[in-house]
């Protein structure tokens, strides 16, 4: 296959069936570059035409929670009182700078994502 910037839904759609195809590759073999560089192709291709939005912080938050089976009492543990908790997944008390930090740490949550607007 000949390897090109994708631009077209055309191409994207035989990158992703030749990747298929030489998904296995092995490493620093001429069929394991292609298959390195064509993930590379359909990387960058799904990133400006499938876009996918970061999660509002607070429903990210909650999310994790659930996740790691944590309740409002264990988040207070982190960023103080049990009513500021819930206060915050309630979204009528925002987020501080302290509180993101914590909570990037304990919840493994990057920050950016938590400093968004909600």
């Amino acid at each position: 296959m000949k390897l090109a910037i994708l631009k077209t839904d055309k191409e994207y759609k035989k990158a992703l069936k030749r990747f298929e195809e030489i998904f296995d590759a092995k490493e620093g073999t001429s069929i394991g570059d292609e298959a390195e560089i064509l993930s590379i192709l359909i990387e960058k291709y799904e990133d400006k035409h499938f876009p996918i939005d970061s999660p509002d912080p607070i429903e990210a938050i909650k999310f994790r929670m659930e996740q790691m089976g944590l309740s409002q009492k264990d988040l207070s543990e982190v960023i103080g009182y049990k009513s500021r908790v819930s206060e915050i997944l309630k979204k009528k008390r925002k987020l501080t700078l302290d509180m993101i930090r914590k909570l990037s740490h304990y919840l493994h949550i990057p920050t950016d994502v938590l400093v968004q607007e909600y």
